[in-house]
C-alpha cells in the first residue's frame, strides 16, 4: 500500500491569500507513488501528475472524480447520477478496472469487479495534501490491477489540521456541510475528526425529463498522529451511510467503515521500516437488482535500506483476505453467493545511481498469488537521466496484471428471464500488459515548464463475450480479445508573474482491437472501450489584490463513435473572496451548456445540467 513521505507537499502549499508556488518550488514538490519513498516529482522515472490542495481549492471542485479531473491524460466520465468512469491509457468504461486507486494506503478497489464505487468516496477535500496519478503500469510496487495507472489520495497529518473548520455550500445540484475540529493531544500528538452531510440533486434525461437519482450522504471520520523520536504512528478511520437514487426504483443503501494503524521506524543510517494494516467493510444493496456485504483485511510490512553504495532497496510483503457475500435478484445473481479470496505479495525494487547524481536505473518486480489463477509476475525496468537540473529524460518497460474478480468468474445474469443470458467463466484467465514509455521534462526558469510522455502497450488475454452454441445463449466471458494502444500527453505550465498561472494539457490515445482465432464476440469490444482520441484542457489562476482569486478550467473531449457520444467543451469557473478567517466561494460548472452527455447509460442515457454553488468556509 501507500508510504505517505514525511515531508508532505503540502506543508510547501501557500496559505490562501498567497501567490502560488513559483515553478522552481513546485519541481522540488515530493512524490512517494513512483518509488514508494520521497522524491522530487520532477525526477521520477514515470508519467505522475500532482494535484495539490491549493489546485484542488482554486479548482471549485466537491468530489474526488472532480478533483481527478485535474491530473493530465486522466478520462473522467460521468455515466449517471451515482456512476463516474475514470481511467489513463484507455478501457474507461462504468466499471474501469485497470486502475490502483488509494486513500492513505487504503485499496478503495472492489474485488467485486476491480473498480471504484466513486459516489461513498467521500473525503474532505480539505484535508486531502495531493493526490498522485501515475499513468502507465504500476504493478511492480502497487501489484495486480496496476495496468493503466495508479491514483495515490494522501491526506494531511492531523497536525496540519488543528482548530475549527467549518464550510456550507449549497446551489440548483449540490449542498453540503463539514464541521471539522483538531488539535493537541499532549506534547506528541495531534488529532481531528470531522462529520460531512452532503446531497447532489437529480440529473436529467436528453429529453430533459428528471432522472430522479440524487445521492444523499452522511460521513464521520478521525486520525491521530503521533511522533515519538524515529517514530510515528499514524490512526484512523472513517464511516459512511447514505442512499442514491435510481430511476423507477426504490433508492440504493450504501454504508461502511474502515479503520487503518501505520507505524514508521527511521534509523540513524537512513534506513526505513514500515507496518500498516487495515480493515474495511462495504455495503451495497440495489433493490430488485444486487445486494453485497464484504469484509476486507489486509497487512503490509515494507523496508528500505542502502546495501551497497549507490543502491537503495526497497522491499517488502503483504496479505490480503476479503469475503464477499452477495443476495440473489431477479436480474442477477452469483454463483457462488459468497467466497473468500486471498491475496499474498512479495516484491524488491532496487535503484540504483550508475552516474552520480545524472544516470539511474531501476529494477524491481512482486510477485503475487492469487485465489483465481494462482502466481503472478509483475516486472518492471526504468531509467533517468538528467542532463542537468532543467532536463531530464526517462524510460521504462513494464508488465501488468489484471487479476480475475467475481464479475469474471461467478457472475450469472438472467435480466428477468428464466435462464441465464451472460454468464462469467471459472477458466477466466488474468488479463495483461506489456508497456513501452518514453518521457522528457523541462523546466526553463522559474516562469516555464513542459512535459511530454510516450507510451505504447500490448494487452492479451482481454475480457470478450463469446456467445455458447447453437443457441448463443448464455453468452460466456471469456479472454479471446487483445488490443494495441499508443498515445502521447503532453503538458505545460507558464507563470507571467507571481500571480498568475497559466496550465494547458493534451492527450491523445490511439486504439486497435483485435479478437483471437475462434472468437465469436459480437461487440467488437465495445463493452470495454469507451475512450475519446483527443482531451485538450486548460487552466487559469489569478491572484488578484485583496485577497480574491479569480480561476477558469476548459476542457474539451473529442466525440465517442460506441457507444455515439459527441464531442463537447465544458467551462469551470471558481471565484474566492477571502476576508479574515472566512472564504466564500462562487463556483460554477458546465457553464457552456445547459446539458450535456458525458457516458452512456443505454437505453435512457443521462445528461448533466449546469450549475451554480455558493460555499462559505469559515475557521474560527
Amino acid at each position: 500500500m501507500a508510504w505517505p513521505a514525511p515531508a508532505l507537499a503540502g506543508q510547501q502549499t501557500p496559505p490562501p491569500d498567497q501567490p502560488r508556488l513559483t515553478i522552481d518550488e513546485l519541481m522540488k514538490v515530493d512524490v512517494t507513488s513512483v518509488e514508494k519513498h520521497a522524491e522530487p516529482a520532477f525526477e521520477s522515472a514515470a508519467a505522475i501528475s500532482i494535484i495539490l490542495q491549493d489546485d484542488i481549492r482554486r479548482a471549485g471542485v466537491t468530489s474526488l472524480p472532480e478533483a481527478l479531473r485535474l491530473a493530465v491524460g486522466v478520462d473522467v466520465a460521468r455515466t449517471d447520477g451515482r456512476t463516474w468512469a475514470i481511467s489513463a491509457r484507455g478501457f474507461d468504461i462504468s466499471t474501469a478496472n485497470k486502475m490502483v486507486v488509494m486513500i492513505d494506503g487504503r485499496s478503495i478497489y472492489t474485488p467485486l469487479f476491480s473498480g471504484v464505487f466513486w459516489d461513498v468516496q467521500d473525503v474532505v477535500l480539505d484535508d486531502v495534501d495531493r493526490i498522485e496519478v501515475i499513468r502507465g503500469p504500476g504493478a511492480s510496487l502497487w501489484g495486480a490491477n496496476a495496468v493503466n495507472g495508479v491514483i495515490n489520495i494522501i491526506t494531511k497529518r492531523a497536525s496540519e489540521t488543528k482548530g475549527t473548520l467549518v464550510k456550507v455550500g449549497g446551489g440548483n445540484d449540490l449542498g453540503q456541510i463539514i464541521v471539522q475540529h483538531g488539535g493537541s493531544m499532549g506534547a506528541k500528538a495531534s488529532y481531528r475528526v470531522y462529520a460531512k452531510d452532503r446531497y447532489r440533486g437529480s440529473e436529467v434525461f436528453a429529453n430533459g425529463a428528471d432522472a430522479d437519482d440524487p445521492l444523499r450522504m452522511t460521513q464521520v471520520g478521525t486520525r491521530i498522529d503521533a511522533d515519538f523520536g524515529r517514530t510515528s504512528l499514524t490512526v484512523q478511520s472513517d464511516a459512511y451511510a447514505g442512499s442514491i437514487g435510481l430511476f423507477a426504483h426504490p433508492d440504493s443503501d450504501v454504508s461502511g467503515g474502515n479503520v487503518l494503524t501505520r507505524l514508521t521506524r527511521s534509523y540513524a543510517s537512513g534506513n526505513q521500516l514500515q507496518f500498516q494494516a487495515y480493515y474495511d467493510y462495504t455495503y451495497r444493496r440495489v433493490p430488485q437488482q444486487f445486494a453485497e456485504a464484504r469484509n476486507t483485511g489486509d497487512v503490509d510490512l515494507q523496508y528500505r535500506f542502502i546495501p551497497l553504495k549507490r543502491h537503495d532497496v526497497t522491499a517488502g510483503a503483504g496479505f490480503d483476505l476479503t469475503d464477499g457475500r452477495t443476495v440473489e435478484s431477479p436480474v442477477l445473481f452469483f454463483d457462488p453467493s459468497a467466497r473468500t479470496t486471498a491475496l499474498v505479495n512479495v516484491f524488491a525494487q532496487d535503484v540504483v545511481e550508475l552516474v552520480p547524481q545524472r544516470f539511474y536505473v531501476t529494477l524491481g518486480s512482486k510477485v503475487e498469488h492469487n485465489s483465481y489463477t494462482g502466481v503472478e509476475v509483475e516486472p518492471t525496468a526504468r531509467f533517468r537521466w538528467s542532463f542537468d537540473s532543467r532536463h531530464v529524460l526517462w524510460g521504462a518497460i513494464s508488465r501488468a496484471v489484471r487479476m480475475p474478480t467475481r464479475f469474471d468468474e461467478d457472475l450469472r445474469f438472467t435480466g428477468f428471464s428464466p435462464n441465464v443470458v451472460l454468464s462469467g467463466s471459472p477458466s477466466f484467465q488474468s488479463e495483461t500488459v506489456v508497456a513501452h514509455e518514453l518521457g522528457y521534462r523541462h523546466s526553463a526558469g522559474h516562469r516555464f515548464a513542459a512535459g511530454v510522455a510516450l507510451f505504447e502497450n500490448d494487452y492479451d488475454h482481454l475480457r470478450s463475450e463469446e456467445p455458447t452454441l447453437p443457441a448463443g445463449l448464455p453468452v460466456v466471458l471469456e479472454n479471446l480479445l487483445t488490443a494495441k494502444t499508443a498515445g502521447a500527453e503532453l503538458s505545460t505550465t507558464y507563470q507571467p508573474s507571481t500571480r498568475v498561472e497559466l496550465r494547458g494539457s493534451y492527450a491523445f490515445l490511439h486504439e486497435e482491437l483485435r479478437f483471437k482465432p475462434g472468437s465469436l464476440d459480437p461487440t467488437g469490444g465495445s463493452s470495454e472501450v469507451h475512450d475519446p482520441g483527443h482531451q485538450v484542457s486548460f487552466r487559469s489562476m489569478i491572484t488578484l489584490p485583496r485577497r480574491v482569486e479569480l480561476d477558469g478550467t476548459f476542457r474539451w473531449i473529442s466525440a465517442l463513435s460506441s457507444p455515439v457520444i459527441p464531442a463537447y467543451g465544458e467551462l469551470d469557473v471558481h471565484c474566492g473572496v477571502h476576508v479574515h478567517r472566512t472564504e466564500i466561494e462562487l463556483i460554477g460548472n458546465n457553464l457552456l451548456h445547459a446539458q450535456h452527455q458525458e457516458g452512456s447509460t443505454l437505453p435512457n442515457p443521462e445528461e448533466f445540467i449546469r450549475s451554480v454553488f455558493v460555499q462559505l468556509t469559515w475557521r474560527p
